[in-house]
């Protein structure tokens, strides 16, 4: 008897989250800016032989869901996968991130900021090699809703660290260290909200 008691009392705090959860959907292009302070002369130069910084083209496919809200203020979590090239050169990578959005105007403008961290794989321009590591991203953007379910995607900045294939990682013979590569990305286009 109290074993259903508590699945009904934990059903019906589910539904009444769930009613007030919001999922969104996103397929945007993207354009990272990917540097290094130091440059890798070697053969499996990421960003090119004695290059420190590139920029990459490609999309983020993924999507958000907010699990809760108090007044302006929601909270959830959002997945997304990027898939960028530059110069024969691949960046992908797969992030998972806390995320907060807000709307604190009377306005259909949404900002919202999140913490992301995943896995980075890059393959260099000169060979099939792929590395993957260590990788997250800060983000935040603007969001202005069109229509009841489509949001257009003003702006999404994103500030991260990704560990590139290099000569040194490869095992081309290079004994040069090579740092941390900074992204610098810019994305923009709709959203899709259920």
């Amino acid at each position: 008897m109290k074993l259903r008691s508590i699945a009904a009392v934990a059903v019906l705090v589910f539904a009444t989250v769930a009613a007030h959860a919001q999922t969104g959907l996103y397929f945007n292009p993207v354009a990272i800016r990917v540097s290094n302070p130091t440059a890798d002369t070697g053969p499996q130069a990421f960003l090119g032989q004695n290059s420190t910084s590139q920029v990459f083209y490609g999309y983020d496919f993924g999507g958000y869901y907010d699990f809760f809200h108090s007044g302006p203020l929601s909270v959830g979590f959002d997945v997304r996968e990027s898939d960028l090239h530059a110069n024969n050169a691949m960046l992908r990578s797969f992030l998972v991130g806390a995320r907060v959005s807000a709307k604190p105007f009377t306005r259909p403008i949404k900002p919202y900021a999140q913490f992301s961290f995943g896995l980075g794989t890059t393959k260099a321009p000169t060979n099939t090699v792929h590395v993957s590591k260590f990788d997250y991203v800060l983000y935040g953007g603007i969001d202005y809703t069109l229509q009841k379910h489509i949001d257009f995607r003003v702006v999404e900045i994103g500030y991260g660290s990704v560990t590139t294939v290099s000569t040194a990682t490869v095992g081309g013979g290079g004994t040069q260290y090579i740092p941390a590569s900074t992204q610098i990305s810019f994305s923009s286009g709709l959203v899709f909200r259920f």
